[in-house]
């Protein structure tokens, strides 16, 4: 299976509709965004696919966006960190503000630990477990997403281009 991993939108719903054209391009069947989604213009964009995210620093769900994701099938994160197997593959989403993130990053038993809010795309290994930052949409020098798969673990960054 084809992942499409994203973070720190902080708003930018247009560059999340080009991260989704890239997606769709390339045929990801499951979309991660790992926090600081920061609006519902960015949910829209997210609508009808099946997706998993979590909140970031800078997200404040109140009733009316919790209300607004029930209603559109998008099922609000509770546990940190938020896990998702696919294919066979674990994985644990967090932001990355979390307190435990750096203990999870050195514990966690997962095949794959994602992760955004430093704005810096990550590829590393640790023990059996994957660390990866797919970099950011929002005040990053180049704007970037990653697409996963499950299958080959090949991991590419696609860069992201106006929005």
């Amino acid at each position: 299976m084809l992942v499409g991993i994203l973070s720190d939108s902080h708003g930018r719903h247009l560059a999340v509709r080009r991260a989704v054209e890239v997606f769709d391009r390339h045929g990801v069947g499951h979309t991660i965004h790992c926090g600081d989604v920061c609006g519902m213009n960015v949910f829209d964009e997210l609508v009808d696919r099946p997706c998993t995210f979590v909140w970031g620093n800078m997200d404040f769900p109140d009733d009316a966006l919790l209300t607004y994701l029930n209603s559109v099938g998008l099922s609000a994160p509770h546990a940190k960190p938020t896990r998702v197997t696919l294919e066979g593959k674990s994985f644990a989403v967090f932001h990355g503000h979390e307190q435990g993130f750096d203990e999870a990053v050195e514990n966690l038993q997962v095949d794959y630990l994602l992760h955004g809010h430093t704005h810096i795309a990550r590829d590393e290994s640790r023990g059996n477990t994957r660390i990866i930052n797919p970099g950011a949409l929002q005040r990053a020098r180049t704007k970037t997403v990653a697409t996963l798969d499950t299958a080959t673990d090949q991991l590419t960054y696609h860069e992201i281009t106006g929005g």
